[in-house]
């Protein structure tokens, strides 16, 4: 199953704040951690439109293998590298722990950039990236 991937995080290289996850079918996954101290960029253009309340770390983590556990595979699509970062960061529970997965691929595509309806909220940047794949690739014969 193709996943649509898109995370939001303090600045360059900073925590992770929020993450989305997008099946081909269009069941969503998101979740925030919150950000106790925002880079101002961060504080003018992300924090606003997070749009959930975030959650404790553990409570993130179990709610992420509860949503790719329901899949055979999972091919994970994202248009940016730390968006993919950030997501096999989130697998990881400990020292030499983490979360039980389907057999997973990921693949970054810059041609998958795209308009999101909300900037820097990761669930719309998501749908954003899923619905300009399916537009590609249906132009390209390839769906």
């Amino acid at each position: 199953m193709n996943l649509f991937l898109d995370c939001e995080f303090n600045s360059f290289g900073g925590e992770l704040i929020s993450m989305a996850l997008i099946d081909e079918a269009g069941v969503e996954w998101y979740r925030s951690l919150g950000c106790a101290n925002p880079h101002p960029w961060v504080a003018k253009h992300v924090m606003p439109v997070i749009g959930i309340q975030p959650v404790e770390q553990n409570s993130f983590t179990l709610s992420l293998a509860m949503f790719l556990d329901r899949y055979d595979s999972v091919h994970i699509i994202a248009d940016w590298p730390e968006d993919v970062a950030y997501f096999c960061r989130a697998l990881l529970t400990g020292p030499g722990g983490r979360i039980n997965t389907p057999p997973l691929t990921l693949e970054i595509r810059r041609d998958l950039d795209a308009e999101s309806e909300v900037p820097h909220n990761a669930l719309y940047d998501a749908r954003a990236i899923r619905t300009k794949y399916f537009s590609f690739t249906t132009n390209q014969g390839q769906r």
